[in-house]
């Protein structure tokens, strides 16, 4: 898969990803595709097939009115990409313990994507 592809995939994610697009999301995933979510060192969210994937997407859904990934940097190697993302997004909820509702939660952290012949096959979001 050439560059071009790559981002191309990864920009369309992004883009569903933003307008709370979940089938958008899976359209450029494979049915086997592996999602982690790491925080510091520590495996915070994973999902293994498409089918698990749909399941947190719908539920990390409700958690925000609002979220914004934006990438401010991409780079390509034969085995992937890594996307340096600025995140932002505003609580729908209350997190227990946590930040209430309308808190604005803002990251910076790096998303790694894996290909196969047509689609993405694993992100590894890390922040």
């Amino acid at each position: 898969m050439d560059e071009s592809t790559k981002r191309d995939l990864i920009e369309r994610y992004i883009t569903a990803y933003n307008h709370f697009d979940i089938d958008g999301m899976l359209a450029v995933l494979e049915p086997d595709v592996i999602f982690e979510n790491y925080s510091g060192d520590e495996l915070t969210t994973s999902a293994n097939g498409i089918d698990e994937f749909r399941q947190l997407a719908e539920h990390a859904k409700g958690f925000f009115s609002e979220r914004v990934q934006r990438v401010s940097s991409l780079t390509f190697s034969e085995a992937g990409a890594t996307a340096e993302i600025d995140y932002h997004g505003r609580l729908a909820q209350d997190i227990p313990g946590g930040p209430k509702a309308g808190s604005l939660i803002e990251l910076n952290g790096v998303s790694e994507f894996s290909f196969g012949s047509e689609r993405i096959t694993r992100i590894v979001d890390r922040s």
